[in-house]
């Protein structure tokens, strides 16, 4: 494997699920309460989607430096179940109640349902992390 290439998979995945975190928080009602949700995500997401971005580029290097090592691993697999659920969680977020936010930018705490979403996604990427996590430690 390639230490600086790790180092830096870890930094990234610190920036990115962190500030992911913080929306997801700000979403199920438990942080950053006082700020609008449409103001946390407009300074947060640049931020976890740079991160992703960098993330993901560097994860696709580790992953090919053992290809075969890693798709053999039920952590791999279950880290890329977790990330696709990931995805269609936000993109739903994104369809079916962005568009609405102004109804509720304002409450201390979202609607149930978005809640659950938020709640959803935070599950989602502490399945990633310790996924990912394990998977080091099972080679």
């Amino acid at each position: 494997m390639f230490p600086a290439i790790e180092t830096t998979h870890v930094l990234d995945l610190a920036l990115s699920v962190g500030t992911i975190a913080l929306i997801d928080l700000r979403l199920v009602g438990v942080a950053l309460r006082r700020q609008p949700v449409s103001e946390v995500s407009k300074q947060l997401l640049p931020w976890a989607l740079g991160g992703f971005a960098i993330m993901f580029l560097t994860g696709l290097f580790l992953f090919l430096s053992l290809p075969m090592k890693c798709y053999g691993s039920i952590f791999f697999r279950i880290k890329m179940l977790l990330l696709v659920l990931a995805g269609v969680n936000a993109l739903f977020y994104q369809i079916v109640f962005y568009p609405h936010m102004s109804g509720w930018d304002d409450l201390p705490a979202p609607p149930l349902a978005v809640r659950l979403v938020g709640a959803l996604s935070l599950a989602l990427w502490i399945g990633v992390v310790t996924a990912g996590r394990t998977m080091a430690y099972k080679f």
